[in-house]
């Protein structure tokens, strides 16, 4: 439980919001790449932390990233005429380069028309099939890390995204809460003591999916790294539970990626980006160096078919107006929910919390440790941000995205999971970290 206070630190991300004054320090992803399919295709309007701008690829094919109105009388760019790297606003032909800089004012008089007038923009750089953004000081641009699905030259990468009217923090617990999946994914997880992981899905909407387990109670054990955590959650399994744990290890990057187990043939990660104080962006990311990855059947499989499950803003064709069309019918047949695919699953629980759940009103149980480690670390972390320390993820020593790892497996019960398939920079980190609070502690003593 958190109190009223503790809530709206954690939640709100507007304006000058701590929360999200934190969250502008670190690159975020503004869009999918193929949202700006083509040089001098339409500019594409995003809203991100309250903020309303327009991204646009200009005649050069580099993406920029301005304020939504012109700075002349405030009309939308998003209707503007793309003219080379630069934006020309239809009411009076004023021309906004992608830095900000205003080029043109042909409604001026001659004289006037070179006055110092700039734009709000912000530095855009396109990568792993996402166009991303630093809304943080411009003074101080920091180098763009590469995301967890370029950790190789030759991936297949396939992106996608979903609105979600809840804020991010409640959006991004989904993903963090493993015990749910026994419950609400019920009708698309089956328990077969034959597999060795959890996540041998096959290619259909339904996301099917094989455990090694029916264990609806996992025991959770969390483990703070410099980057955000690790959690595991330990099952018992079909076959050999005396001897034998189902363990799966979820890695959270501060702030708002996470990265569940996935089958061999591919990996996943889950990123959640404040539109605003009661709006995130959900993007889901597959990428693999030994299979093509198909972005619309990755679409597809997501519930995520433009037209068919979203729409062109990315706004679900089932939502809470129309109760996700669930279907009791279906449910009497053996549909444990009745909702279609698994992220509108999990989005009609997000959403039916209110946009900002009072959290004051909430009873945890053991299973929801994960949930409560996140919480009290983001709120520890946007404190010592107040108080003038480094946004958390961006001191160093800092761990390359690329080098972290989720996994699922089969162990011997009680095996030591903490360093258990994680690259030798992240190993050197957790021990980093472990010594430096063994010190604060005998300091303290």
């Amino acid at each position: 439980m958190l109190t009223r206070e503790e809530n709206e630190l954690l939640t709100r991300v507007e304006g000058d919001a701590p929360m999200g004054q934190m969250m502008r320090r670190h690159w975020t992803p503004a869009c999918l790449a193929e949202e700006l399919p083509e040089p001098g295709c339409a500019p594409r309007r995003l809203r991100l932390f309250g903020e309303d701008l327009v991204a646009f690829r200009g005649l050069d094919g580099v993406v920029a990233i301005l304020g939504e109105h012109c700075p002349h009388r405030l009309a939308s760019l998003a209707y503007a005429r793309v003219e080379q790297s630069s934006l020309q606003c239809l009411y009076h032909g004023w021309k906004i380069d992608g830095s900000g800089r205003v080029i043109d004012m042909p409604s001026e008089p001659e004289g006037r028309r070179n006055r110092p007038i700039v734009q709000l923009a912000y530095p855009a750089r396109e990568a792993g099939g996402l166009i991303w953004v630093y809304m943080g000081p411009q003074e101080s641009v920091p180098e763009f890390p590469l995301p967890p699905w370029m950790d190789k030259p030759g991936n297949s990468i396939a992106a996608g995204k979903i609105h979600e009217a809840a804020n991010w923090a409640q959006s991004i617990e989904g993903t963090i809460d493993s015990s749910h999946s026994s419950s609400l994914h019920s009708s698309s997880i089956r328990a077969d003591a034959g597999v060795t992981g959890s996540s041998d899905r096959s290619d259909s909407t339904d996301l099917q999916v094989a455990r090694p387990s029916n264990d609806p109670s996992p025991r959770i054990e969390v483990q703070l790294t410099g980057y955000g955590f690790r959690y595991a959650a330990i099952r018992r399994p079909i076959a050999n539970p005396e001897t034998t744990d189902y363990v799966r290890v979820t890695v959270h990057v501060a702030p708002y990626i996470t990265m569940p187990p996935t089958a061999d043939r591919y990996r996943m990660a889950h990123v959640f980006v404040p539109v605003d104080d009661h709006n995130s962006m959900f993007y889901f990311i597959a990428w693999s160096d030994t299979v093509v990855l198909d972005p619309k059947v990755w679409q597809r499989e997501n519930a995520a078919n433009m037209g068919v499950d979203i729409d062109s803003d990315y706004r679900k064709l089932r939502n809470r107006e129309n109760d996700y069309l669930q279907d009791r019918e279906a449910m009497k047949h053996g549909s444990f929910t009745g909702i279609q695919g698994i992220p509108f699953q999990d989005m009609a629980m997000q959403e039916s919390m209110g946009p900002i759940t009072d959290r004051t009103r909430e009873h945890l149980g053991a299973s929801d440790l994960a949930i409560v480690r996140f919480r009290q670390m983001m709120l520890q972390a946007v404190r010592e941000f107040v108080a003038g320390k480094p946004a958390i993820g961006t001191a160093e020593p800092r761990v390359p995205l690329t080098k972290l790892r989720a996994f699922d497996a089969l162990l011997p019960k009680g095996s030591p999971w903490r360093e258990l398939r994680a690259s030798p920079e992240e190993i050197a980190s957790f021990r980093a970290l472990r010594d430096a609070a063994s010190a604060t502690e005998s300091q303290a003593a």
